[in-house]
């Protein structure tokens, strides 16, 4: 071993290095994913050649995404996205435009990245030479679909759109897992990437924080727009459903057992329970039966920019009913905008912590630059 690899850190050192909360490191380091061992006094400790091996390693937690960055010609797209439907857990960024779609490649590695094969464009050829030279791509899984050939590399050819969920529910796997950190199974249910989701989670720091315009906004625009008395921004963390925003409401969080939300965060669109009493899920949760008397439940999925679900925009009533499809459109917007203000503010956190003059423009994102720049030249 060299002087590096004997240095012996503690969590709050790995978690600088590694640019994340302690709580995040924390995780990682208890779960596993990065080897550790406990002091005669039980801290933990860990090697730094571990802790560099999160940042340098191909498929590992940290770099872990629930991203699929689309491109295909327009007529095609509806088809696609109904392919990638079937696959859980992933949040679908499609493009028509390849300057676009590399720039947003660049910007934020995706888990994979679907490529729909047009042997009539000739700047396929040169698209797939730029992703696949690429470094900063290691972990990222690349899908042409359209032709058959023989794999290379990190290229993976796929001939039709029926083997398409397959292999991007693959490439979502290919990351490392963090172990879910439930003592015993829980009573309510959770996703299968439970364990990627409370690190984005921690890794977003938003637990605990306080209240903030923006999100209030929201909770307000919500209730008010739908009749509701009562409206939240939901986090979930292993053992609570924590309020970013509340309104209608005195709790600042209930034990994540009574969260409506946990069924919310299985799926990816609108979650309605019409009267929670007459539904199985619901009718003993202390939310309902208690003095609470909650009766009618929306939520849909908050996302971060890594495409994990921390939570939802819900809205509540103490009465059975329902919402008409332009009512669900209203609460999908506004769960679409916290989202937004999610990434604005883990993007924004993650710029003020990188030194300057360290962050360089990716393949990806050279090539879309070069591309965009002799198209202009080529149309003046």
């Amino acid at each position: 071993m060299d002087a590096m690899d004997k240095d012996i850190l503690t969590t709050a050192e790995a978690a600088k290095i590694l640019g994340v909360s302690i709580r995040t490191a924390q995780l990682l380091i208890e779960g596993g994913t990065i080897p550790s061992w406990k002091t005669p006094g039980g801290h933990r400790r860990v090697y730094r050649r571990d802790v560099l091996a999160q940042i340098t390693g191909p498929a590992q937690a940290l770099t872990a995404s629930a991203r699929v960055i689309l491109i295909a010609r327009a007529e095609r797209i509806a088809d696609y996205v109904a392919a990638l439907a079937k696959v859980k857990y992933c949040v679908v960024q499609r493009y028509t435009d390849v300057y676009a779609a590399l720039l947003a490649i660049g910007s934020r590695l995706p888990a994979a990245i679907v490529i729909e094969d047009e042997p009539s464009d000739s700047g396929r050829p040169a698209l797939l030479e730029s992703l696949r030279s690429d470094p900063a791509l290691g972990g990222t899984q690349i899908l042409v679909v359209g032709r058959s050939a023989s794999d290379n590399g990190m290229i993976r050819f796929i001939d039709g759109l029926s083997a398409l969920p397959e292999a991007v529910e693959a490439a979502i796997r290919g990351a490392v897992e963090p172990p879910v950190p439930f003592e015993t199974p829980p009573s309510f249910p959770f996703p299968a990437n439970e364990g990627q989701r409370l690190v984005a989670l921690e890794r977003s720091g938003l637990v605990d924080t306080p209240p903030e315009d923006a999100f209030d906004r929201l909770t307000w625009l919500a209730a008010r727009s739908l009749d509701a008395p009562v409206a939240l921004l939901t986090l979930l963390t292993p053992t609570r459903q924590w309020f970013k925003s509340r309104y209608g409401l005195d709790l600042v969080d209930t034990p994540r057992g009574w969260a409506f939300c946990n069924y919310t965060i299985l799926q990816q669109d609108i979650m309605v329970a019409e009267n929670l009493a007459a539904d199985p899920r619901f009718a003993e949760n202390p939310a309902v039966l208690g003095e609470l008397g909650f009766r009618f439940y929306a939520g849909c999925p908050v996302v971060d920019p890594d495409g994990f679900t921390l939570g939802s925009l819900c809205v509540i009533d103490t009465r059975p009913r329902t919402l008409d499809d332009t009512q669900k459109q209203i609460l999908a917007s506004l769960a679409a905008l916290a989202s937004d203000e999610i990434k604005l503010r883990v993007t924004d956190r993650q710029l003020r912590r990188a030194e300057p003059g360290t962050s360089k423009a990716s393949a990806p994102t050279r090539f879309a630059e070069k591309r965009a720049s002799e198209h202009r030249q080529g149309t003046a």
